[in-house]
C-alpha cells in the first residue's frame, strides 16, 4: 500500500528533470499520474516507466501556456481517473544566462508563459474538482528568484510570480482543504547538466558551496519532497516555500 493509493496526480514537465522525478516518486506511493509535456514522446517515456512501476499513467502533450490545451488535459484525466487530487506545477522553459539589459520580450513570454500563466492556468482548471474533496498543489520557485541571479531576469520573474500565486491561493483555497506549497530545488536534472557544460567547472563549485556538498537527485530528493507535500503528512503545512536544494540558499 502506498500512500497515494487512489490518488491521481497531474505533474507538467514531466517528461524530464525535476518533473520526471515528480512523477516517478508519486507513481511508486501508488498515485496515478497524467504526465504532462510539451512533446509526445517526452509523456509517452515518462508514462511507461510510470506503468514498468506498476503504476498507472496517461501521457497528455500539452503548452502549458494555452488555456485551451490546459483545459483539455484536465478534462482528459477527469475522465481516465474521475478526479484530480494532486497538481504539480514543473513545467518551466527559458533562456539561459542573458543580462537584463539584453533579455528580450521573446525571453520573457517564454518564461512567464511556460512557467507562470502554465502554472496560473492548471491550478484554475483544477479547482472545481479539488475544491469538492480538498487537493494538494506543488508548484517550484527558486533560487535565482529570492536571490536575483545575474542572467535569469525572465526566469526569476516567473519563479516569483508562481510563489506569489502560491501565498495568495493558499489564503483563498485553505477554506476548501487544499493545500498550495511551493519548493525551490537544485537537482541535476538534464537542463542544470546542460547549462553545466556549456560553463566548466561551474556544477563542481555550485556543489562544493552547498552545504551537503553535492546536487540533489530529481526523484529521490526533489521528488521525495513532492510526495511529502502531496501526502496527508503535510496536511497542515501551506502557503510555504520549502528548499530542497542542500542548504544552498536559506529564507530568511
Amino acid at each position: 500500500m502506498g500512500r497515494l493509493d487512489n490518488r491521481t496526480a497531474i505533474v507538467t514537465g514531466a517528461g524530464q528533470g525535476i518533473g520526471r522525478g515528480a512523477a516517478l516518486a508519486l507513481a511508486r506511493q501508488g498515485a496515478a499520474i497524467v504526465a504532462v509535456d510539451l512533446r509526445e514522446e517526452n509523456c509517452l517515456r515518462t508514462v511507461k516507466e510510470v506503468r514498468g512501476l506498476g503504476g498507472r499513467g496517461l501521457a497528455a502533450p500539452c503548452d502549458v501556456s494555452r488555456r485551451d490545451q490546459v483545459k483539455a488535459v484536465v478534462a482528459a484525466a477527469v475522465k481516465e481517473f474521475g478526479t484530480v487530487h494532486i497538481l504539480v506545477n514543473a513545467a518551466q522553459a527559458m533562456r539561459n544566462d542573458v543580462l537584463f539589459e539584453d533579455t528580450t520580450d521573446e525571453d520573457m513570454a517564454l518564461a512567464l508563459g511556460s512557467g507562470l500563466m502554465g502554472t496560473f492556468h492548471f491550478m484554475q482548471e483544477c479547482f472545481p474538482y479539488m475544491k469538492e474533496h480538498g487537493g494538494k498543489i506543488v508548484n517550484f520557485g527558486s533560487a535565482a528568484g529570492l536571490e536575483g541571479h545575474t542572467g535569469w531576469t525572465a526566469y526569476a520573474a516567473a519563479k516569483e510570480g508562481i510563489r506569489a500565486l502560491t501565498r495568495v491561493a493558499c489564503h483563498e483555497w485553505g477554506q476548501y482543504k487544499i493545500n498550495v506549497n511551493a519548493i525551490c530545488p537544485l537537482a541535476s536534472s538534464p537542463h542544470m547538466v546542460e547549462w553545466g557544460q556549456a560553463n566548466p567547472g561551474m556544477l563542481e563549485l555550485i556543489a562544493a558551496m552547498t552545504p551537503l556538498r553535492r546536487l540533489g537527485d530529481c526523484e529521490e530528493d526533489i521528488g521525495a519532497a513532492v510526495v511529502f507535500l502531496a501526502s496527508p503528512d503535510s496536511d497542515y503545512i501551506t502557503g510555504q516555500t520549502l528548499m530542497v536544494d542542500g542548504g544552498q540558499a536559506m529564507l530568511r
